[in-house]
């Protein structure tokens, strides 16, 4: 019993599937772009990105006394450890924003909300 033979395209392997699709690879990436546009929730899976790079983003010091929680629609929660940090923050949030739509410009947040953490 012989194997089947195996089929070969020209370059990229590509061709169709009968039905008119592609048999060429896809990222999964852009797969998955797909699906969370076709959801409405492409932009907002981006935005939770900022949650990783906060730290990066706003210093060393700065990231020490806060925590990039969530990001709700286009507004990024941040918790801050005291009410005095808590109060500089809020003076310098307009800095922090344009930091962060540099970052990501193509998914901008529209403003940072600093809260009080919460104590243990």
């Amino acid at each position: 019993m012989s194997a089947p033979p195996i089929k070969r395209y020209g370059r990229g392997h590509g061709g169709t599937d009968g039905q008119g699709r592609s048999k060429q690879p896809v990222a999964l990436g852009s797969f998955v772009d797909k699906i969370l546009a076709e959801h409405g929730v492409l932009d907002q899976v981006r935005r939770m990105s900022v949650l990783d790079v906060w730290p990066e983003l706003v210093g060393e010091a700065v990231a020490r006394v806060t925590h990039a929680r969530s990001v709700e629609d286009a507004v990024l929660i941040v918790e801050v450890r005291s009410s005095p940090w808590l109060m500089e923050l809020n003076m310098m949030k307009g800095d922090f924003v344009r930091r962060v739509n540099e970052h990501m410009p193509e998914t901008p947040i529209e403003r940072i909300v600093f809260v009080q953490a919460e104590t243990e």
